[in-house]
């Protein structure tokens, strides 16, 4: 399932954010495109999930979430390029995104994200700027790095994972 125009054609910017991982690029990247219905608790934000299909290439998952007009969905369709990329094309009922991800290794066995996206609202949307809707995301990612590299320490003490 493809969003509308895919992404190309549509008006607005495109966002940028880049974010460094203390962890090698295979545990990075399996780690972020492990998508579960505990990543909400990682945003700190309240949708619920659900996993859809998940196969060696493709995950596709669904969030649910209520808000002050009613429920937010979307279905996001994710393609996975290992062993360094992945691209998210998202459909839902606010808002359409088409997300490009890649890992790039770095010295000392770090990972860098490049993320690229664009989205396209359908609709009042909060009227965020580039530079605050690329901090807000720059946050989250933050977020995310303090979780997959707490994991990463626990795999390298031969615990298991433990993302919540």
């Amino acid at each position: 399932m493809k969003p509308r125009n895919a992404g190309s054609a549509w008006p607005g910017p495109e966002y940028r954010i880049r974010v460094s991982f203390r962890a090698p690029i295979d545990f990075v990247f399996a780690w972020c495109t492990d998508y579960t219905p505990g990543d909400a608790a990682l945003e700190k934000e309240t949708y619920q999930r659900k996993i859809i299909e998940r196969t060696p290439r493709a995950v596709v998952f669904e969030d649910l979430e209520e808000s002050k007009d009613g429920w937010d969905w979307s279905r996001a369709v994710v393609s996975l390029r290992p062993p360094n990329r992945w691209h998210m094309n998202g459909i839902g009922n606010n808002r359409d995104v088409v997300a490009d991800y890649v890992l790039s290794s770095l010295p000392d066995g770090r990972t860098r994200l490049d993320l690229r996206w664009k989205r396209r609202p359908h609709g009042p949307d909060a009227k965020l700027t580039k530079a605050e809707r690329e901090a807000s995301s720059t946050r989250a990612w933050k977020r995310f790095a303090s979780a997959l590299e707490a994991d990463y320490k626990r795999s390298r003490r031969g615990e298991a994972k433990r993302r919540t």
